[in-house]
């Protein structure tokens, strides 16, 4: 068994999911440069989450998963992820995002399991808080160490794909580093680089 682990916003994804949300409130340009900074490693991911969510509170929780149910998915993402799962590897998708986006995208892309974040909403409308499982910037890291040691595989079988800086910590832990579409932190740090928004464009790189 081998595991390939992707990011969700900006790489299976074609966009961020919290500036789709935060277009619903005309705060677009307000979030995205606040994501953007975090992305590049120019603010705590921790902060700048809870900054981000912040100004999402009183949007509908309804309106949150019509949003989250209808993202453009990355070009290429399902067919990579079928042609990696008949070479013998389970997919899983970490993100500094949202499950109300990454558990519905796991149905329509088919990857293994999810782990994300979960915007706290009460009487149908998000309160501004968030929870989860990938809130930090070392997150992604710890969580491939605990997947590592449950399934029994090591960093060589481990292939990550990211675009930010809290894609970071899960580089040291496996041999293929993927940076797709990625910020320049990334890319110092990754051993295949990806310039073209396809991602069938990794099969190139990968032996069965």
């Amino acid at each position: 068994m081998k595991l390939a682990v992707f990011d969700f916003d900006s790489t299976l994804m074609d966009g961020e999911t919290i500036d789709e949300f935060a277009k619903e409130l005309d705060l677009k340009e307000k979030v995205a440069s606040i994501t953007e900074m975090a992305m590049a490693g120019e603010l705590d991911f921790f902060e700048s989450l809870i900054m981000r969510v912040k100004l999402l509170e009183g949007l509908d929780e309804k309106r949150v998963i019509e949003i989250a149910h209808s993202l453009p998915y990355m070009n290429g993402a399902k067919e990579t992820i079928a042609e990696l799962k008949n070479m013998g590897y389970k997919v899983v998708c970490f993100s500094g995002g949202f499950r109300v986006a990454t558990s519905y995208a796991k149905e329509k892309l088919n990857f293994d399991a999810d782990f994300s974040n979960v915007l706290h909403t009460k009487n149908g409308k998000l309160t501004g808080l968030v929870g989860g499982d990938m809130m930090f910037n070392y997150s992604k890291g710890d969580m491939l160490v605990r997947l590592q040691n449950l399934l029994g595989i090591s960093s060589k079988e481990t292939l990550v794909c990211g675009d930010g800086a809290n894609d970071l910590s899960m580089f040291k832990y496996a041999d293929t580093k993927i940076a797709f579409c990625a910020k320049e932190v990334l890319k110092q740090e990754a051993n295949i680089i990806i310039e073209n928004k396809n991602l069938t464009e990794i099969l190139l790189y990968i032996k069965d």
